[in-house]
């Protein structure tokens, strides 16, 4: 696998987390796979390579691709404008928090816990998504950058959708400081832009 699909992975799971953040926020819904598949992600200690920080399959995050290349396409029918501004935003944070060696050590400090919780619950279970999302809350929550998620009160006035968007949040930055690491940078976004969507068009091509 190329540097830069390793890159694209790990900016497809940023992309798959803003994306899942807005269903949730706009209409109360997610699929277990798909929230499993970006909290097991916060968990993983020391990966082969970036796929298996996702579970050794980007099927899971086919949605997250397609918003990206609808964001490098510019093309105004296939811009999903608020994963996009959520998928930046969390990038922005991520720059933020590597600042922060105290917020770095909560994090680190605290998933182990997570992990505990997540192998006796389950990984999907309400009590590891309230933990993750807790983590958030407790870290990126109190940086001076803030995420504002727009959707319906209905749902995001419900704790459990609350607890569900803050935890993919923290697992969104946690992709965007894996990109970071493996030599993603901004830039490419505006000046790499036709070699991503090359790229990308390839891995959405081929079977995971």
């Amino acid at each position: 696998m190329s540097d830069l699909q390793e890159q694209l992975i790990a900016l497809g799971g940023v992309f798959q987390a803003a994306v899942m953040v807005d269903r949730i926020a706009r209409t109360g819904q997610s699929s277990e796979a798909d929230i499993g598949c970006l909290l097991g992600s916060l968990l993983v200690r020391a990966p082969q390579n970036t796929l298996e920080v996702f579970g050794g399959d980007d099927l899971n995050l086919r949605e997250g691709y397609r918003a990206l290349v609808g964001a490098l396409e510019r093309d105004p029918s296939s811009l999903q404008r608020e994963p996009l501004r959520y998928a930046l935003s969390m990038l922005g944070l991520e720059r933020q928090l590597g600042k922060r060696d105290d917020l770095l050590e909560t994090i680190g400090n605290r998933l182990p816990q997570i992990q505990a919780q997540a192998d006796h619950f389950g990984l999907v279970h309400e009590n590891v998504i309230a933990s993750s999302g807790a983590l958030y809350q407790d870290t990126l929550s109190t940086l001076r950058q803030r995420i504002q998620v727009h959707g319906d009160m209905r749902f995001l006035q419900q704790a459990s959708n609350a607890s569900k968007i803050r935890a993919l949040l923290l697992a969104g930055i946690r992709a965007a400081r894996l990109w970071r690491q493996l030599g993603g940078h901004r830039w490419q976004l505006v000046f790499s832009r036709r070699k991503l969507l090359n790229e990308l068009y390839d891995m959405m091509r081929s079977p995971s």
